[in-house]
């Protein structure tokens, strides 16, 4: 199993739009089409809860929580049990499924982000869930550098982060040169009139 992509497929949850089931429908990649197909407007009301759900455990590890991160995986694990099953074609296609077949959109979806996520955080550590630091942003991401140290999500949030954040040293220095009154060069008082 590739406990990687069901991670992330946690994140696309988490990152997604969900006013609608047109916005469910596309989180679903192309590999799950017939999950796009199948999805119902009664699942929206389930992806909204667990996203938000989710979010919550990005916030918990984001925030050094630990104890609550594990406490709202074991509760979605929970919720959403994992019933691996083995699928495929032939002996060349063979693959793990989290849930059985019958199991509804939501079931096998949210099963498959939970478990991959507990994966995540028991390799890992909760530290390496983080919530973009670009505060227009929000979205949340898996830190896989080296040392731990990533902040935003994307290159395009560090980018934008980083030049709105030179742009304001800038103004604040240019502040501070009109702010400060010329002082008086030395011996100009000795040039003054006496009375």
């Amino acid at each position: 199993m590739n406990f990687d992509a069901y991670a992330r497929t946690g994140v696309d949850l988490v990152n997604a739009r969900l006013d609608d089931l047109d916005d469910l429908r596309a989180i679903f990649p192309d590999d799950n089409a017939w999950m796009r197909d199948e999805v119902a407007d009664r699942d929206v009301a389930i992806f909204r809860r667990a996203q938000k759900r989710l979010r919550d455990v990005f916030e918990y590890g984001t925030s050094g929580r630990d104890a609550q991160a594990v406490t709202e995986l074991n509760a979605l694990l929970e919720a959403f049990p994992v019933q691996p099953r083995i699928s495929g074609h032939d002996s060349s296609d063979w693959h793990m499924h989290v849930t059985s077949r019958g199991a509804s959109v939501s079931a096998e979806y949210l099963a498959g982000a939970v478990w991959g996520l507990s994966v995540w955080l028991c390799e890992y550590g909760s530290a390496r869930f983080g919530v973009c630091a670009d505060e227009r942003c929000g979205n949340v991401y898996l830190d896989t550098s080296s040392n731990c140290c990533r902040r935003f999500c994307s290159e395009r949030c560090a980018t934008r982060s980083h030049v709105a954040a030179h742009r304001a040293r800038k103004r604040a220095a240019v502040g501070e040169q009109v702010t400060v009154a010329p002082q008086p060069t030395a011996g100009a008082d000795s040039l003054s009139p006496v009375s």
